[in-house]
């Protein structure tokens, strides 16, 4: 085989191994992903986590915040509206010994991005200042503040403070209205995951799994426009 006529092979064979990875998970024209994305702070300013609330440790006096919305892949998601203000948000909340605070902000996102049916619960983020053990997690400080909280049965988060009250990383079509089957179906968790309020021993996979699936999603993309 030539040397051009193995690269075509390889570029086939990843091609069909990130299909294959989505196949389930969203149709072929799928517009996006409607989640909870995960976010911390990097020089005073939000940027896409890449790795899970459950296993991330920030430190005393850092912020993280959540947002609901439907996006594309993690390139285009969209950030908190608030923005990461940890002196504003846990000012009257002092560090007891053995603790840290961490400021948490949740944005449910727009009636846009909302599921058929619901609507967001708040117009504005929510903010709370979580104070938590010092060797604790982002999973850790949004139970603290934002309870309750939903999973799926892979322990995927699907609802932040109640919010979605169904669904769980469902794959879009055309649009915030039209949503298609759900990678991740809240139905078919069992009644425990589904009901449970939070904790870092269910590995939140919003910003590690979430990233996996949207980054194959984009390369699937750039791909096809190839």
């Amino acid at each position: 085989m030539t040397r051009r006529g193995r690269a075509s092979a390889a570029l086939a064979c990843g091609t069909a191994g990130v299909l294959l990875a989505l196949g389930a998970a969203a149709p072929a024209q799928a517009a996006g992903y409607r989640y909870w994305s995960y976010w911390e702070t990097d020089a005073g300013t939000w940027t896409y986590a890449t790795q899970g609330p459950a296993t991330a440790r920030p430190a005393d006096g850092e912020a993280i915040g959540f947002r609901f919305a439907l996006s594309e892949d993690s390139a285009d998601a969209a950030k908190p509206t608030s923005a990461p203000d940890f002196g504003a948000v846990c000012a009257d909340v002092d560090k007891a010994p053995g603790t840290k605070r961490i400021a948490v902000v949740v944005d449910f996102g727009t009636p846009q991005d909302a599921p058929a049916g619901e609507t967001p619960p708040k117009d504005e983020p929510t903010t709370g200042c979580a104070r938590i053990a010092e060797s604790g997690t982002s999973a850790d400080a949004l139970a603290a503040v934002a309870k309750p909280l939903r999973y799926n049965s892979s322990a995927m988060l699907c609802g932040i403070a109640g919010y979605p009250e169904k669904g769980c990383g469902e794959a879009v079509a055309d649009g915030p209205a039209s949503s298609a089957s759900s990678a991740s179906s809240a139905s078919a968790a069992p009644k425990a995951a589904e009901e449970d309020d939070g904790g870092p021993s269910l590995g939140l996979l919003v910003g590690g799994g979430a990233v996996l699936v949207l980054g194959a999603a984009a390369v699937w993309k750039s791909r096809r426009r190839a």
